[in-house]
């Protein structure tokens, strides 16, 4: 079964290694708590909140391994009071766990952003 699993995490600043360093925790411990390997995931959708414009989150995805996966980055939309400093993510999957198995992962002050589905 393909499934859709969604992440995020705040990030310290924009600073390019703060972004590598957030999206790797970001990206591995969805990977971890999924039990998947990325010979399961089909693609990544990644975004970043306008002030972040020092790195690609991608980039931390292909440092991890995803070298045959597709990856594409995308600024969100700049809505005023909006949780500065996120990357988001959305992986494409191949898995065998029902949707209430899924584990969607919110880390830093990200979790504030889904309560009601952060692990």
């Amino acid at each position: 079964m393909v499934r859709a699993i969604r992440g995020a995490i705040q990030v310290d600043s924009d600073d390019r290694d703060a972004i590598i360093e957030g999206t790797t925790e970001l990206v591995a411990t969805l990977m971890e708590r999924n039990q998947l390997t990325t010979d399961d995931v089909i693609s990544v959708l990644f975004t970043a909140t306008p002030d972040l414009t020092s790195e690609f989150p991608a980039l931390a995805a292909r440092k991890l391994g995803f070298h045959e996966v597709p990856l594409i980055c995308c600024t969100e939309i700049d809505v005023p009071g909006a949780l500065p400093r996120v990357v988001r993510l959305m992986a494409h999957v191949e898995t065998d766990k029902p949707r209430s198995e899924i584990q969607h992962v919110y880390l830093r002050g990200a979790v504030a952003l889904r309560q009601d589905i952060a692990q």
